[in-house]
């Protein structure tokens, strides 16, 4: 954009973007400053939102020992048996997210990385190894 710039005056924007092969556009949109975009109002709580009580109380009941390897729609549907209702499973899960809790719920093994070997030879004829390597031959179906 300084060349362009150096050379505009005397040539005019035009021809310079022309002979630099650059889009005009892109000339007047790198000049131009970079403007913020307009940041919303806070979005009001609705009416019917939980209250921060209610909240902790379900997430209290979703950690709970009773149900902390359970999926939301499990815990809802077992507290439906139950004639109670907290939250919709919906809510249970932003509950979660807001918490950062939104994985896998359950205990999971992990798998130990399986060690390599290394093969170190300290003195010689103490290590043997072959190449496995196949190399096309000049003939077809010719290897080396």
């Amino acid at each position: 954009m300084t060349a362009v710039d150096a050379v505009a005056p005397d040539l005019g924007a035009t021809k310079a973007c022309r002979a630099l092969g650059i889009s005009r556009a892109t000339l007047y949109r790198r000049r131009r400053p970079l403007a913020l975009p307009a940041s919303r109002p806070p979005r009001p709580r609705p009416p019917r939102a939980l209250s921060d009580a209610e909240r902790q109380t379900v997430r209290a009941l979703l950690d709970s020992e009773r149900f902390c390897d359970t999926a939301p729609a499990e815990v809802v549907a077992t507290l439906l048996d139950e004639g109670v209702y907290l939250a919709s499973e919906r809510t249970m899960y932003r509950i979660l997210a807001q918490a950062g809790q939104t994985g896998e719920r359950r205990n999971q093994l992990t798998h130990p990385r399986p060690a390599r070997p290394e093969l170190l030879a300290t003195r010689p004829n103490e290590l043997w190894s072959w190449d496995i390597t196949k190399l096309l031959g000049p003939a077809s179906w010719t290897y080396y």
